[in-house]
């Protein structure tokens, strides 16, 4: 099995060598990720500069190439460029901080996995729900098991797969959910400040409010402590999504090592 590894977090980031080290157990991981934080950047592809490969090594050992571009540049430079076989299966993550409801059109985590589906390749974006400490065990075991299952399928998934874990072991997750995405949006917070030269900047501090409380939304689910997978596509009008393509029975085994 092939997996293109990606992220918005960075190269060098603690989610990225964590589903790393359970990919790189059941097949070949190719990591191609951006060699800054690329946080919030959405679907933001490069045009007008060069996008620089640059072979990155960690511990004496080679570990993937560092991409200056954004993740979405990571998938098409892969897939077109760099990897001698397409990938069976687009892994993004894992992210720090989940991206639930308004936060999906926002990540570049998510943005990687839908250009994924865009360009014909199933894409998982992966997700934990803490920022300042985040417990990758769950995420990583589940995502490489899901990775491995849809690897083995003989078409691409139609829709790409946002999915959030709760930021913890994997024997402390309660079960898992196929969510839709919710209904939320920032609550715009700026901090005024100015610079040592008298340059005024505003630093972005908003936080994002949950407005859809039903327990089959993304964040509900999350704060549930289930894994939430929800369906996603880059097309952003409403269109009803294939019956029997994705199975709860099926992701429920995933936490079990069935």
């Amino acid at each position: 099995m092939r997996f293109l590894l990606t992220n918005d977090d960075g190269i060098y980031a603690q989610g990225l060598a964590a589903i790393k080290h359970e990919l790189d157990k059941v097949g070949e991981a190719v990591v191609i990720a951006p060699l800054t934080e690329q946080s919030a950047v959405g679907h933001t592809i490069t045009l007008s500069d060069p996008l620089k490969v640059i072979p990155i090594h960690r511990g004496g050992e080679f570990y993937g190439y560092g991409i200056s571009g954004s993740p979405a540049d990571c998938v098409k430079l892969g897939i077109s460029c760099i990897m001698k076989q397409p990938p069976d299966v687009v892994v993004s993550g894992i992210n720090r901080g989940e991206n639930v409801g308004i936060n999906v059109l926002y990540s570049g985590t998510a943005s990687a996995a839908t250009e994924a589906l865009i360009l014909g390749y199933t894409g998982i974006a992966l997700s934990v729900d803490n920022y300042k400490h985040p417990d990758y065990n769950a995420a990583a075991i589940f995502g490489a098991r899901l990775a491995m299952l849809l690897a083995g399928r003989k078409e691409p998934l139609p829709f790409a797969l946002n999915v959030n874990c709760p930021s913890c072991p994997m024997d402390k997750i309660r079960g898992v959910r196929v969510t839709r995405q919710g209904e939320s949006r920032i609550v715009d917070e700026f901090v005024r400040r100015e610079s040592p030269r008298g340059t005024l900047y505003y630093w972005q501090a908003g936080m994002t409010k949950i407005m859809d409380e039903a327990e089959d939304t993304d964040a509900v689910c999350l704060k549930n402590r289930m894994i939430s997978v929800t369906p996603i596509h880059y097309r952003l009008g409403a269109y009803p999504l294939p019956g029997g393509a994705l199975r709860e029975a099926e992701l429920e085994n995933l936490l079990h090592g069935a």
